[in-house]
């Protein structure tokens, strides 16, 4: 039974190989395609070049790492790296929470090793290229090693909890784990720009002027609860500009990129706001939250009732069973169920996008916030007409042409 499993997981991961690349081919063939008249004046002959350009090597240069990548997962599977790997932290130490986080840590390290130069290439010889990147090196060591802190305090510190319910608990400790990961992914998203943020970028409070005048008064027209309007350092690593808000309940931060403040009207950016004002009127965030919360719960119920059958370790070649062995089983048999989850949630963001979009139309104006994503997509390459199956399956946004045209419709 062991060894079906493990041909119908390598299967599946072949299978979503082949998906992945074919959609990426079939959108590549777009840039050869004449464009609708609605959008044929947005780039001149030079961008657009760029812009296809800019599609041509990432695309290459993503192909050579997700195979890489296939190559290596599959003969990780198929050679038991995995029990391997298991054998060498049970040597180390009797405690599972000290293999769980020896052996997340030793596949953690694997993974960067191997991501690392496609990373730097991209960082530092494309995003270069084509106007993208400010990041130094001394900036990009120091995020790195940030963020391995982080990962070692929250992510060592979330799979140490998680390993001891397992053994106090059992099958029953879902309950527990559910409620442990749904409660970090609710804290996080309530003090996102007041913890985790100011780890990586400086925020400062907007300046008065009339950009923060026009933020306020829509804020108030809206009856937007508004605490903070903040401007991040997000130009000391690109040139790509956002804007977006954060926080629950009644309390809202307003986080601008300073770039986007340069490049853009006070109208095209509180449109932008009103844009993301939308989501939250129509409660998208909560209901996003809750969606989540509920994925979450499914996914430890349905982990709790395999977790302690001997097969999930048997298929990544081990003879004892144990809590990381049964997670990477679990993470690789629940791939295809992924897949569909994530095909849905595109769906719904893709609907949520339409309707925050409907709502800076009537509140504030169609106008600026058609002329300001018109300058995003200009500004980022964007893909005018992308694939309509890769749209499908890979975009969480409408694209530029069909938001344009639902906000003239």
């Amino acid at each position: 039974m062991a060894a079906t499993i493990l041909y119908l997981v390598i299967g599946f991961i072949l299978f979503e190989f082949v998906f992945s690349k074919t959609l990426s081919w079939l959108n590549m063939k777009t840039w050869d395609k004449p464009l609708p008249a609605a959008v044929k004046d947005l780039y001149d002959a030079t961008e657009y070049k760029k812009a296809r350009d800019y599609a041509v090597i990432n695309n290459k240069i993503g192909t050579i790492s997700a195979t890489l990548s296939l190559v290596i997962t599959v003969c990780f599977l198929y050679f038991k790296g995995f029990a391997w790997a298991d054998d060498l932290v049970r040597s180390y130490s009797s405690s599972p929470i000290v293999q769980c986080l020896l052996f997340f840590g030793i596949l953690s390290l694997a993974s960067s090793v191997i991501s690392l130069p496609f990373e730097l290439y991209e960082t530092f010889v494309i995003e270069e290229k084509f106007g993208f990147n400010k990041t130094t090196p001394l900036l990009y060591v120091t995020d790195k090693l940030k963020m391995l802190a982080l990962g070692i305090a929250v992510g060592g510190g979330i799979l140490a909890l998680l390993t001891f319910l397992f053994g106090l608990l059992g099958s029953k400790f879902w309950l527990a784990g559910w409620l442990l990961v749904s409660g970090i992914s609710i804290f996080v998203a309530m003090f996102y720009t007041n913890v985790l943020l100011p780890i990586f970028n400086k925020l400062v409070p907007l300046e008065a002027g009339e950009l923060r005048s026009s933020i306020e008064k829509y804020a108030a027209q809206v009856q937007f609860p508004l605490t903070n309007i903040l401007v991040m350092d997000g130009s000391k690593r690109s040139t790509k500009a956002n804007a977006f808000f954060s926080g629950l309940g009644h309390k809202k931060n307003i986080v601008l990129y300073d770039n986007l403040i340069n490049d853009m009207s006070i109208d095209e950016i509180t449109a932008v706001l009103a844009h993301e004002v939308g989501h939250y009127k129509k409660k998208h965030v909560l209901q996003s939250m809750v969606i989540s919360v509920l994925q979450i719960g499914f996914l430890f119920f349905v982990f709790g009732l395999l977790a302690g059958n001997d097969v999930m370790a048997e298929v990544l070649g081990a003879k004892q069973n144990s809590f990381h062995l049964s997670l990477v089983t679990f993470s690789l048999l629940y791939a295809p169920v992924s897949l569909v989850t994530g095909l849905l949630m595109n769906l719904f963001s893709r609907k949520n996008e339409y309707e925050a979009d409907a709502y800076a139309k009537e509140t504030y104006s169609a106008t600026p916030l058609i002329s300001a994503l018109r300058k995003l997509t200009v500004k980022h390459l964007g893909n005018l007409q992308p694939d309509k199956a890769y749209v499908f399956v890979n975009y969480s946004h409408p694209t530029f042409l069909q938001r344009m045209n639902a906000m003239n419709a």
